[in-house]
């Protein structure tokens, strides 16, 4: 009897994601002694798979199809139940991203099983009836909720940035299992067909450094200064909600709740007063520095490091030190 693991990639490039809901895993297989196996879906899935050895997965299925030509939540969750079926599957775990949660949801109601969304920590040895037990994330991150889950195959997805992506300490063979499904030409009609490039290089949710900024920035052009310092730090620069609002920077920008969730090395945030819509979207930073008039503003009691004064001064001063100190 396996776990599988649903890895995410795209056209070859496997998602940090991915890792993580195999990190994720690797505990829970071996407390039940679970083969822990691993499925990647379409083109490129055979370059993806290359190094999930390394991460503890001992096989790894990689699934092919005409219909397979791209990402498609219908197809690649028909995908996973005929996988299910074919192999004995008592548990799939996937990260919960936007895709994670929305192939799973599709496994979930196919097979006609209650899907647990979202966990940050998950006992397979539970109440000691074969249920298990979990902690996961609701409201936005605002509550954390304690459940139990009784099912025949256990659907789960871990909470992106829950856990850091690390290599197994005694990788696992890896073997490669070719799958093929049998799949309704219907089903490619949620698959991706065309592609832009909105974003090339560094992005939000991958920035090693965020330099953000709220409504006390004032207005578009006065996003110029944290753009001067995201740059000399390698970094972007995001937004609140209310800045998006406001028009000054596009959604593609906004960190939070309804837009992207972080997990940098730091995360600058200046006049912004912490909505806890906002705060989901940054609590994983590793770092967050505060920069606000206000002392008692949610990000800054939040934070782990502040400046108590007017951004417009203290930007332009931490940029200008690092290029003193830069020579």
């Amino acid at each position: 009897m396996s776990l599988l693991v649903v890895c995410d990639h795209d056209r070859g490039s496997l998602s940090e994601a991915s890792l993580e809901a195999l990190t994720f895993a690797r505990p829970l297989a071996a407390a039940v002694g679970l083969e822990l196996a691993a499925v990647v879906i379409g083109e490129g899935a055979e370059a993806a798979a290359l190094d999930l050895g390394a991460h503890g997965a001992e096989i790894v299925h990689v699934a092919s199809h005409p219909v397979l030509t791209d990402f498609g939540p219908e197809a690649w969750g028909e995908t996973v139940v005929q996988l299910v079926h074919s192999i004995g599957v008592t548990a799939v775990v996937a990260c919960g991203t936007d895709r994670g949660n929305e192939v799973v949801a599709q496994v979930a109601a196919r097979l006609d099983q209650p899907f647990v969304a979202n966990c940050l920590s998950v006992d397979p040895i539970g109440d000691g009836s074969g249920n298990w037990t979990m902690t996961r994330v609701q409201w936005g991150g605002s509550l954390l909720e304690d459940t139990t889950l009784t099912a025949g195959v256990r659907l789960v997805t871990v909470a992106h940035h829950a856990v850091e992506a690390e290599v197994a300490d005694e990788p696992a063979a890896g073997i490669l299992s070719a799958f093929s499904p049998n799949l309704d030409g219907s089903l490619a009609r949620t698959v991706v067909t065309d592609r832009v490039v909105l974003t090339k290089g560094i992005t939000l949710s991958t920035a090693p450094v965020v330099v953000g900024g709220g409504r006390g920035v004032g207005s578009a052009e006065a996003f110029a200064p944290l753009e001067e310092l995201a740059a000399e730090l390698g970094g972007v620069v995001g937004c609140s909600r209310a800045v998006t609002n406001n028009g000054w920077r596009p959604h593609s920008d906004q960190v939070g709740q309804t837009g992207t969730r972080i997990a940098p090395e730091i995360y600058i945030a200046s006049g912004i007063s912490g909505a806890i819509q906002h705060w989901v979207g940054a609590m994983a930073a590793k770092n967050i520095l505060a920069i606000n008039t206000d002392q008692e503003a949610n990000m800054v009691t939040r934070a782990g490091h502040a400046v108590i004064g007017d951004l417009h001064q203290v930007i332009p001063a931490i940029t200008e030190e690092v290029r003193r100190r830069r020579g």
